[in-house]
């Protein structure tokens, strides 16, 4: 499949009337839709948004590339859009983009769709090609464009296999591996590839790239590769097999940095300027550009990776559990139906804690710390430690691992092997069993019977202040760090108590962001533009499915207004709910589950309440738009 067979004439855009990231976004979107390529709108955008969140795909020099590949797509296409003014996309380069290619690829896309699409990745990495794109007019010269490059790489790439089959090893040249890879695996695996591989050439180093797309793992490294190189480049923004560079100099970074950052990496890997990697996990001697992240940032991103694996149960068994209590109103405690419902959901809720340990300790010591973090966190729960004796296991039980590789780095070869099958499990065990038994769980176990008591006994005034910190921590960043600090604090406390009064508070805060914006852009219509009231539709839904995210975009096109005026309504209503006594024995849902609150009316009166606040504050303080 040729690349003009996606790059569809009747789609593209040839000036591009936006001038913000989301609304570029919704008019792309809008094309496509028009033009029978997707069935779906939202969803599709669901898809673009979820993989900006990750890393803008504002490649810099003028260039973005949003894709996104979900059931909404009927038909593989790539959207060309081209725009005048240019459009702040928070790109890579700080610059505007002038060029847009929004790539729909439907699920299950077959490989010749891949490769298409990972042809049309590297061919944006000319930069003539690139100039020769920003003067089209008309979307036929831009296929006829597309056809003479395509026409030249194809040309370039069979002469260099040519090359590589006729010609033997190169010994006098530096030798380096690289493994590029992204979520998606769609177009920046593809782009960084071409980009080492261009740069290297210009550097007078051989390089070996392998890709790890969606098409799967493409130019597979050798042994001997591997073993000849001075240094490895990983530019991976997912996890990449990586025990076969045990003993090498790794460089690892986001794939962004094999796109724009190639001189850097290649010169590193030369020179072997990288953290040894060993297959245990640990590195050593890493340079301080590689230590950049913080120690906070390194505790977050552990913390999250249990919450994130532990929230299905959350979700699962918490909405199970709240059914059959509905059904426990209207059938009582006695029936089949609630037995059954309580069994299931109680059954996902006995591993929540469990599950969060296991997974943090994983993301600290690898997969030694899984095992561990997991009966650490078992033996919170049966001693009464709770969510923040599960905390405390996880984060232990990943740190005696990585102790237990560095003690045991220095045994023989010939050892290696029975270190992940006996040595890490028996003696973590052991390990993690004692600081548990002796320590962490006489401790937290008395800290979490204080703060339940605490809270139990909380008078209407220190309860209301509670719930409306919570709800303001919902609202701040809308999915970072507070969001999830408050969500998880609530959870723990309903996974203890069974009272889901603090889920009302946090389920009220992370509704009003998007609500209000919603409500905001459909209320003061000259303060937004069309694009902008467009998406504001859409923040109705995810507002109503408690889903904060749909306000990102807003959030980051106005920070000051979107976010102080999202806190200022999310306060109010959590605390409302605290005034009033709500409890929602329900993780999530959003409306779908207010029937089961205990008083679901006041607790849509609080979310109101909090919304017309937030929607009549941001329009207020918004100026008014002068569109073109």
């Amino acid at each position: 499949m040729k690349i003009n067979d996606l790059l569809v004439k009747d789609v593209m855009i040839m000036d591009l009337k936006a001038t913000t990231k989301e609304a570029a976004i919704d008019e792309m979107i809008q094309s496509l839709s028009e033009h029978g390529r997707i069935n779906d709108p939202v969803v599709f955008k669901e898809g673009i948004m979820k993989r900006e969140a990750q890393t803008s795909t504002g490649l810099g020099d003028g260039i973005a590339m949003p894709h996104a590949k979900n059931k909404a797509v009927n038909e593989a296409t790539v959207l060309f859009a081209k725009s005048t003014t240019g459009v702040d996309y928070a790109s890579l380069d700080g610059q505007p983009a002038f060029l847009f290619f929004m790539i729909a690829a439907p699920e299950g896309a077959n490989d010749t769709h891949l490769q298409a699409l990972a042809g049309l990745s590297r061919l944006l990495i000319n930069p003539d090609f690139v100039a020769s794109l920003k003067q089209a007019t008309t979307p036929e010269e831009v296929q006829q464009l597309f056809a003479a490059a395509e026409k030249e790489h194809e040309d370039a790439e069979a002469k260099e296999e040519a090359a590589r089959n006729e010609a033997p090893v190169q010994s006098d040249k530096p030798f380096v591996v690289a493994v590029t890879a992204c979520p998606t695996g769609i177009a920046h695996t593809y782009m960084a590839e071409d980009a080492l591989k261009k740069k290297a050439a210009e550097m007078g180093v051989d390089i070996r790239v392998e890709t790890n797309g969606s098409e799967g793992v493409k130019n597979r490294l050798t042994d001997e590769e591997i073993a000849r190189a001075s240094g490895v480049i990983v530019a991976a923004d997912k996890n990449v097999e990586m025990n076969r560079f045990d003993g090498k100099h790794v460089l690892e970074r986001p794939v962004s940095d094999g796109i724009r950052k190639t001189e850097e990496l290649i010169t590193k890997a030369i020179h072997s300027e990288a953290p040894i990697f060993h297959a245990s996990g640990e590195k050593s001697d890493a340079s301080e550009n590689e230590k950049s992240g913080s120690v906070w940032s390194k505790i977050y991103k552990d913390l999250m990776n249990g919450v994130s694996h532990m929230l299905p149960f959350v979700v699962g068994g918490g909405i199970l559990m709240a059914i059959s209590f509905l059904v426990e109103n209207t059938m009582g405690d006695k029936s089949e139906a609630f037995l059954f419902l309580n069994s299931i959901g109680g059954n996902a809720f006995n591993f929540l804690i469990p599950i969060l340990a296991g997974f943090i300790a994983m993301s600290i010591g690898d997969r030694p710390g899984l095992m561990p973090g997991m009966v650490g966190g078992l033996m919170a729960v049966n001693s009464g430690a709770g969510f923040l004796g599960g905390l405390a296991a996880g984060f232990i039980a990943g740190y005696i691992i990585v102790g237990l590789k560095k003690l045991f780095s220095k045994l023989p070869k010939t050892l290696e092997g029975i270190k992940p099958i006996l040595l890490y499990p028996v003696i973590g065990l052991l390990l993690i069993g004692i600081v548990m038994y002796f320590i962490i769980d006489p401790i937290f176990g008395s800290i979490n019977k204080a703060m339940l008591d605490f809270l139990e006994n909380l008078g209407t005034g220190n309860a209301v202040l509670l719930g409306a910190l919570l709800g303001g921590m919902m609202a701040f960043d809308m999915g970072g760090p507070f969001n999830k600090a408050a969500y998880t604090f609530s959870i723990g406390v309903f996974t203890d108590t069974g009272d889901g009064k603090l889920m009302a508070a946090v389920m009220a805060g992370g509704m009003v962001p998007p609500l209000a914006i919603a409500l905001a852009s459909t209320i003061f219509k000259n303060k937004f533009t069309a694009d902008e009231r467009k998406s504001g539709l859409t923040n109705y839904i995810l507002g109503l499915s408690f889903i904060t995210e749909g306000a990102i975009p807003f959030a980051a096109a106005d920070p000051l207004r979107v976010i102080g005026s999202s806190v200022v309504g999310a306060v109010i209503a959590g605390g409302l709910t605290q005034f009033w006594g709500i409890s929602i024995p329900a993780p999530h849902g959003g409306i779908f589950v207010i029937t089961l609150a205990n008083h679901a009316l006041l607790f849509l009166f609080a979310l109101a309440i909090g919304t017309v606040i937030s929607a009549m504050i941001l329009g207020v303080w918004r100026k008014p738009v002068i569109e073109k």
